[in-house]
């Protein structure tokens, strides 16, 4: 049984406008937890003392949650208290728990209201993207795929016939490089040229191209001024290899991922294989080795947890006990 907490303002104390509100807050909140009428177990109200006119429960029922226990108070008045505000705390049976608050109520919660940013690093195939992608949905956040960033940077040089190994070719090709990166339907997209490569920039020679390219001061220059930009104007979650060391140094919330050399590679070489890969298990984890000694060495921004990150080693976890312990974290400094 997870808590659910959910708060909202009305613009005047009228029983037209709290239906309105806590009808819009509690669809809110169903829609972004998944909810059934049969998932929650009860829901407790309390309304400032501005608000008289009609009981927030009272409009609960009305908006269709009458299978459950409701209940509603009022609050003492408070000096400097928000204005016309009803809060509501939800008890369902749901795997997790996405916090809803709407209108002039944002300003109650500092992870709404503010931007903030999620750092998450960690080797190859230690599962950074995936839980990165869960976490932003369920915080209601952008989630920026750094090494997609570099990747596009490889395939350019590749494309281009520019060597990896000639820095300062590199170098002059990322000075002008047309790279973008958009969302469309929450999932993020790489523009290169003019042209959406999410898919191309997945291949095994990329892949090692970028973390040789990744090494050299131009790239990372031009990439880590991007991402900086990127998380100035959004909350988001950036995951990579520096993140918390060197391009956001100051994120609110810092993670280490990071897993044995073999349970990566086989995870690497499961979701390959889904996509029609035939490359060997054992060329994957040899190719995961030499990545994983070329980014822990190379003299700029090398791969390492962050002092004040919290490290999790996932090779005996699943993914929904790593963005568990994680979104748990998050939710304690919130």
């Amino acid at each position: 049984m997870k808590a659910i907490r959910g708060a909202t303002t009305v613009e005047r104390d009228s029983p037209e406008f709290i239906k309105k509100a806590v009808g819009e807050l509690l669809a809110e909140i169903g829609r972004k937890n998944n909810l059934l009428s049969d998932d929650i177990v009860c829901a407790i109200f309390s309304s400032t003392s501005d608000i008289r006119s009609y009981y927030p429960a009272k409009a609960a029922r009305e908006a269709g949650f009458y299978r459950c226990p409701l209940f509603s108070a009022l609050e003492p008045p408070i000096k400097g208290s928000l204005a016309r505000c009803i809060r509501v705390l939800i008890l369902a049976e749901c795997d997790s728990a996405v916090h809803v608050y709407m209108n002039e109520a944002v300003a109650l919660r500092g992870d709404i209201a503010a931007r903030f940013n999620i750092a998450i690093d960690g080797p190859a195939g230690s599962g950074k993207s995936t839980v990165a992608d869960i976490l932003a949905k369920r915080f209601g956040v952008l989630h920026l795929d750094t090494g997609a960033m570099y990747r596009a940077c490889a395939l350019k040089c590749i494309r281009d016939g520019v060597s990896v190994n000639d820095e300062s070719a590199v170098a002059a090709m990322v000075e002008n490089i047309d790279l973008k990166i958009e969302y469309a339907g929450g999932a993020q997209k790489t523009v290169l040229d003019g042209k959406d490569v999410s898919a191309g920039i997945r291949r095994s020679d990329v892949s090692m191209a970028a973390s040789l390219v990744s090494t050299y001061g131009a790239v990372r220059e031009k990439m880590v001024a991007l991402q900086r930009q990127f998380a100035a104007e959004n909350s988001c979650i950036l995951d990579g290899r520096d993140i918390g060391t060197n391009v956001l140094p100051d994120a609110r919330f810092k993670f280490f991922l990071t897993a044995s050399p073999e349970v990566r590679a086989q995870r690497r070489w499961k979701e390959d294989y889904a996509k029609g890969s035939k490359e060997p298990y054992r060329q994957i984890l040899e190719d995961m080795k030499r990545r994983d000694m070329q980014d822990s060495t190379r003299a700029i921004a090398p791969l390492k947890a962050a002092a004040d990150a919290i490290v999790l080693d996932t090779s005996n976890m699943n993914i929904d006990e790593v963005v568990s312990i994680m979104e748990r974290r998050i939710q304690e400094k919130i």
